[in-house]
């Protein structure tokens, strides 16, 4: 009993202190974390095919490979929420452009908010695997809250009281909407979205350079099985991992010359 309250003491002070944001920055904390997500049968069991120097967040975040991108690249961004800081590096770091896609209110508002660069283009649609209207459910989080600026496709990740419609388009007509040729850099954070947008793209004969993607395996509606079968997918398309974040959900894929980088 008594151990039990000073565990629980401990665990609080934890949590209420500095230790607990100094612990959560190292990096060997996220690797045993993920370790024991991956052998616990949270996580998938994945590695990079590729070694190239990346840009970007490192392992904390979103990561690209900076020698393909430029002033001129065709770059678009899915899901932006109320924080836009890898699309400022990256249009600080290469001068290009980023077309910038998310229909939710919360997020639209945001960006009405603050200033922002001419360079960063925003249109205020959904992606999907076909054209029309999708519902967004907003998720709850960890403490039972209905979140502002996250929304899924996935009900069981909301209380399935609240939802909206949004206008969605498949890549195919987002290209030919904008008049772009193709994409050098996607970047997906899209709430479970991914899978079927990814699949109709491949199946449209539409094959971005690079893909950024957040997987969203954790949601009860969606399971590893998802995660898996859509990187054999892109494998089988020719793309190859080249970073994996900390927490073993955003993968950085690149499709096609890689100048001569080791390959594994």
């Amino acid at each position: 009993m008594q151990k039990n309250l000073l565990f629980n003491l401990l665990k609080k002070k934890i949590r209420s202190s500095t230790l607990r944001k100094k612990i959560k920055s190292s990096r060997t904390y996220w690797h045993i974390k993920l370790f024991l997500k991956r052998i616990s049968g949270q996580e998938i069991w994945e590695s990079r095919d590729i070694d190239l120097t990346y840009a970007g967040q490192g392992s904390a975040g979103w990561n690209y490979y900076k020698k393909e991108i430029n002033a001129d690249s065709i770059i678009y961004v899915f899901g932006i929420g109320d924080n836009i800081d890898f699309e400022i590096d990256l249009m600080k770091e290469t001068q290009s452009k980023v077309f910038a896609f998310d229909p939710t209110p919360y997020s639209i508002s945001w960006l009405k908010s603050i200033e922002i660069s001419k360079k960063f283009i925003v249109h205020p649609w959904a992606l999907s695997g076909s054209d029309g209207l999708l519902t967004l459910y907003p998720r709850i989080d960890n403490k039972g809250r209905s979140s502002k600026d996250m929304w899924t496709l996935d009900k069981t990740q909301s209380d399935g009281k609240n939802f909206i419609e949004v206008p969605a388009y498949s890549v195919k007509t987002i290209l030919k909407k904008l008049e772009h040729r193709g994409i050098d850099l996607l970047k997906l954070d899209i709430e479970g979205a991914e899978y079927e947008s990814i699949r109709f793209m491949l199946d449209s004969n539409i094959y971005p350079k690079q893909i950024l993607v957040e997987f969203h395996h954790r949601f009860i509606g969606i399971g590893k099985t998802k995660t898996i079968e859509c990187i054999e997918l892109l494998r089988s398309f020719g793309y190859k991992i080249f970073c994996i974040s900390q927490t073993g959900r955003e993968f950085s894929f690149i499709r096609g010359s890689y100048n001569n980088e080791s390959i594994r």
